[in-house]
C-alpha cells in the first residue's frame, strides 16, 4: 500500500476535523442550536410579526456560538504540536486556517438547518404569510449574516492563537472570540435601529442595510483570510511550550 509522504499532503482534513470540532465543541453547537431553535419556536407562537422581523437578526448570534468548536480544535492542536506536524507534512499556514474556517461554517450549517428549519415549518404550518419582507431578513440577511459572522470570529480566533503566548490554559481565544464574532451582528441591530427610527426609512432602505453590513462582514473575512500566509509565518503555528 502507498503510503504518503511530506511532498504529498492528505487530500482534506475536514471531514476529520468536522468530527473532532462536533465532539471538543458540543457544548456550543448544543446551545447555539438549542437557543435559537427555542426563541424562534416561542416567537412564531407568540407572534408571527415578531418572528418575521426579529429572529432573522438574532441568528447570527446563536449561530457563531455554535460555530466554536472549529477554533477550540485550532488552539489544541497548536498547544499539542499537532499544527507544527502538518506544517512538516507539507500543509502551509493559509491551507490550515481554511480547514477551520470550513470547520466553522459547517457547524453553522447545523445551527441554522434545525433552527430555521423546526421554525419556518411551525410557522408555515400555523398560516403565517411567506413575504418578500421575510424572506429577505431570513435569506438576505439572517443566514448569511451567521455564515459571515461565524468565519469572522474564526479567523480573529485563529489570528489570536497564532500570535499568543499561552502559558497554563491563559490567553485562550475561546472565551471572548464569541463576543467579538457577534459585533458586527449587533452593531448591524444597532443600525438598523437608529434607521428605523428616522420614520421615513421603508423596508427597501432597511433591507439594503441589512445585505450591506452582510457583504462587509464577507468582505472582511476574506480579506483576513487571503492575508493569513502573509501575515503569519510558519513559526506561529508551532506548539509554545
Amino acid at each position: 500500500m502507498a503510503t504518503a509522504s511530506p511532498s504529498e499532503p492528505p487530500v482534506s482534513l475536514l471531514p476529520v476535523t468536522l468530527r473532532r470540532a462536533s465532539v471538543s465543541g458540543r457544548f456550543f453547537l448544543v446551545y447555539g442550536t438549542g437557543v435559537a431553535t427555542f426563541l424562534g419556536l416561542v416567537l412564531v407562537v407568540t407572534s408571527r410579526t415578531t418572528y418575521g422581523t426579529t429572529f432573522p437578526l438574532l441568528l447570527p448570534i446563536f449561530g457563531t456560538v455554535g460555530s466554536m468548536g472549529g477554533l477550540l480544535v485550532f488552539t489544541n492542536d497548536r498547544t499539542k504540536g499537532v499544527l507544527e506536524y502538518l506544517l512538516a507534512y507539507g500543509l502551509s499556514p493559509q491551507r490550515l486556517f481554511t480547514n477551520v474556517l470550513l470547520t466553522g461554517l459547517a457547524l453553522v450549517s447545523i445551527v441554522l438547518t434545525v433552527s430555521v428549519g423546526a421554525s419556518a415549518a411551525l410557522y408555515t404550518l400555523s398560516g403565517g404569510p411567506v413575504t418578500a419582507p421575510l424572506l429577505v431578513a431570513m435569506f438576505g440577511y439572517g443566514v448569511p449574516m451567521a455564515y459571515a459572522c461565524s468565519g469572522f470570529a474564526a479567523i480573529l480566533g485563529m489570528y489570536w492563537t497564532a500570535l499568543s503566548s499561552p502559558r497554563q490554559g491563559m490567553s485562550s481565544p475561546i472565551g471572548l472570540v464569541p463576543l467579538l464574532g457577534i459585533l458586527p451582528a449587533m452593531a448591524t441591530l444597532g443600525l438598523v435601529g437608529v434607521v428605523a427610527a428616522r420614520g421615513d426609512a421603508g423596508p427597501t432602505t432597511l433591507a439594503l442595510v441589512l445585505v450591506c453590513a452582510c457583504a462587509a462582514v464577507a468582505l472582511v473575512d476574506a480579506t483576513l483570510l487571503a492575508l493569513s500566509g502573509r501575515l503569519l509565518r510558519r513559526e506561529r503555528l508551532l506548539s509554545p511550550a
